[in-house]
């Protein structure tokens, strides 16, 4: 990313309007110091998207067009504020759907220029991990399990906003194994809150596979997992029997946190992590939530969760990352381009 640096103004800390739009939210947020979150406007496209099955990006971009200006005056409206106390504007560069990206690097862009405040491109990863912030402090070394609709990954961070991934998926994410067996089990877009609310009521499991990978690897893989629940049903269906979808939801589920849970609390023993976090929009699964938290408290190891409207997109988490580049002059300069795929190592301040 290109960027330059300069000295960030003296004070109790910046105001910064952050926008973000890597899929299918249009958020906009004001936020002050980092930490202080004066307003936090979300407009969800769930209801556009659901009858797909799925995220459509060209529909995605329409909706972020369509809802963007309005966000941006909301922001502002609810913060108590006005633009012209705004001392810099921060985005979401990537990673994401670019055409979505796009719309919201334009804005910023456009706003930064217009107030001739800096621009901060924000990592989407970075966003979701430093959500944490907004509800406590984060102490360091930290492992961040970072489990989205779109990524799945362990992250180190050996001081602050220095990031070094240690597992990340090979193949689905997280969020994507729950919307495919969502499906499968017959339930609307997005699946996942589904899934869990099944496995929670369940009173039989059907035991599936767990994908450890190799002995010494932090990585995650999860189309077998998926294959395995098609599989299952598909056999129940050859008997002429009916598949028991709350016991696959269940069997399911317990593969996902029995994997995903095991490889973050053996990181934090082995990097000597001094707090676990809990980020991304599938953080807000209460099996999920529930097992880390027994983990975690049986390992002695501090955990941070967001509260669930933290865990999914919103511009409040990029404005919290950004606050990393803004009291270091760390900005971006107006030739900011929107990142399909982009390093969150390399975002590091």
């Amino acid at each position: 990313m290109s960027g330059q640096a300069n000295e960030a103004p003296s004070g109790s800390g910046g105001l910064l309007l952050a926008i973000e739009t890597s899929c299918d939210e249009t958020s906009v947020a004001v936020v002050r110091g980092g930490r202080e979150v004066l307003s936090n406007v979300v407009s969800s496209q769930i209801d556009t998207h659901r009858q797909f099955g799925g995220v459509v990006p060209e529909i995605a971009s329409r909706k972020h067009v369509e809802t963007m200006t309005i966000i941006i005056e909301e922001a502002v409206r609810e913060a108590g504020v006005s633009l012209t106390d705004i001392d810099a504007v921060a985005v979401t560069q990537g990673p994401g759907l670019i055409g979505a990206l796009l719309v919201g690097v334009v804005a910023a862009k456009s706003l930064a220029l217009a107030l001739d405040v800096p621009l901060i491109g924000t990592h989407h990863i970075a966003g979701h991990i430093y959500a944490n912030s907004l509800v406590g402090d984060i102490a360091y070394p930290s492992i961040a399990l970072v489990v989205s609709g779109g990524h799945t990954e362990i992250v180190l961070l050996e001081a602050e906003g220095k990031f070094r991934i240690i597992g990340r998926t090979r193949d689905d994410a997280v969020g994507e194994a729950y919307d495919k067996v969502a499906r499968a089990l017959k339930f609307p877009y997005p699946g996942g809150p589904h899934v869990d609310k099944l496995a929670q009521e369940a009173t039989e499991e059907v035991v599936l596979p767990r994908s450890w990978l190799e002995p010494d690897s932090y990585d995650f893989s999860f189309s077998g997992l998926k294959s395995a629940v098609l599989a299952e049903i598909n056999r129940s269906r050859m008997k002429g029997e009916a598949p028991d979808f709350s016991a696959l939801a269940r069997g399911f589920q317990q593969s996902v946190i029995d994997v995903v849970t095991g490889k973050a609390i053996r990181a934090a023993k082995e990097f000597g992590a001094r707090q676990m976090m809990l980020c991304g929009g599938v953080a807000a699964n209460r099996g999920l939530r529930e097992r880390l938290s027994a983990l975690c408290e049986e390992a002695g190891v501090p955990l941070l969760i967001p509260p669930n409207k933290l865990c999914t997109d919103n511009a409040a988490m990029i404005a919290a990352a950004a606050d990393l580049k803004w009291r270091r002059g760390q900005f971006s300069s107006l030739d900011l381009k929107a990142e399909a795929v982009m390093s969150l190592e390399d975002w590091s301040v």
